[in-house]
C-alpha cells in the first residue's frame, strides 16, 4: 500500500475571508458561466433579446391600462408608463436574480457533482445577465422619456444605489433558495408565488404616498419599498424615501445576505450527494 497523504478536496467551512479570496481565484469560472447564460439565455427565442424590450414595456402598458385609465392610481404627477416603467426596471431585475439564482443549483447538476469549485459561483453568475437586461430596460425608459420631454438630473445618482440594494436582497434569498431546493425540490415552485405576492406589496403600480399614513411604518418594514422608491426618485424625480427606510433596507441587504450565504455554506458539502 502506498505510504503517500491523500487529499480530499470538498466544501470548507472557513471563515469569509477564506471564501472571498476562492472566489476571487475562480473569477475566470464566474466569467465564464455568466457569459453562458447571457449567450443561451434567448438563442432558440423567436424574438430573441427583443424580449428584454417587450416583457418590461407589455407589463407597464397592461398596469398603465388597469391602475392608470381605470383605476386613476396617483403617480405623484408623472405619466403613468413612466412611472410604472422605473419602478418595474427596477423590480424585474430584482426578481431576475431571486429566480435564477433559487434554481441555479438544481439546474447544473453536472457541475455540481462532478467538478470541484466555490459553488457560491452559481447564483452569482446570474447577476450579469440580469444587469444587461436591467441597462437595456434603462435605454428604453431613457428614449420613452426624452420623447416625452422628461430631463434628467444628478438624481440620477441614486440608480446605482438602488440597484445594489435590489441586487443583495436577491442574492440573499438566493443564497439561501438555492441550497434549500437541493433537499426540498418545493422551494423552486414557492418562490414565483412569493415574487408574486411581493409584487402587491411594493411600490411598482402604485406610489407609497398611496398608503395611508397609519400604515407606512408597516408599508416599508417591506424592504422593498425603499430602494424601488429610490429608483423612481432618481428617474423621475417623484418623492424620495426617508433616510430612516432607506437605512433599514441597506441593514436588511446586509443582513439577508450573510444569512442566505451562511445557510448557503452551511448545506455546502451534503450538494453533490443530493442533488
Amino acid at each position: 500500500m502506498s505510504d503517500e497523504p491523500v487529499v480530499r478536496i470538498g466544501a470548507g467551512r472557513g471563515s469569509p475571508i477564506r471564501a472571498v479570496r476562492e472566489l476571487w481565484r475562480y473569477r475566470d469560472l464566474f466569467e465564464a458561466l455568466g457569459t453562458r447564460d447571457l449567450r443561451l439565455r434567448y438563442r432558440q427565442t423567436f424574438l430573441g433579446v427583443a424580449w428584454v424590450v417587450l416583457q418590461p414595456l407589455a407589463a407597464a402598458g397592461i398596469f398603465a391600462f388597469v391602475f392608470g385609465s381605470i383605476a386613476h392610481v396617483p403617480t405623484d404627477g408623472q405619466p403613468y408608463l413612466l412611472f410604472a416603467l422605473a419602478a418595474l426596471a427596477g423590480w424585474n431585475f430584482f426578481s431576475s436574480v431571486l429566480t435564477r439564482a433559487s434554481t441555479s443549483l438544481i439546474q447544473n447538476p453536472q457541475l455540481v457533482s462532478r467538478v470541484y469549485f466555490p459553488r457560491l459561483i452559481l447564483p452569482l453568475a446570474v447577476v450579469p445577465a440580469a444587469l444587461v437586461d436591467l441597462l437595456v430596460t434603462f435605454a428604453v425608459f431613457v428614449a420613452i422619456a426624452l420623447l416625452q420631454g422628461h430631463a434628467f438630473d444628478a438624481r440620477l445618482l441614486g440608480a446605482p444605489v438602488a440597484v445594489v440594494l435590489l441586487a443583495a436582497l436577491a442574492l440573499g434569498a438566493g443564497f439561501a433558495a438555492a441550497a434549500l431546493a437541493v433537499r426540498y425540490r418545493d422551494v423552486q415552485y414557492l418562490i414565483p408565488v412569493g415574487i408574486q405576492l411581493a409584487l402587491y406589496a411594493s411600490p411598482v403600480a402604485y406610489a407609497s404616498s398611496a398608503v395611508p399614513a397609519r400604515w407606512q411604518a408597516l408599508y416599508y418594514a417591506n424592504p422593498l419599498a425603499a430602494p424601488l422608491e429610490l429608483l423612481r426618485w432618481s428617474l423621475l424625480g417623484t418623492p424620495a424615501p426617508g433616510w430612516p427606510a432607506l437605512w433599514y433596507s441597506a441593514g436588511f441587504a446586509a443582513a439577508n445576505l450573510i444569512l442566505g450565504a451562511a445557510v448557503f455554506r452551511g448545506i455546502e458539502r451534503s450538494f453533490a450527494d443530493e442533488i
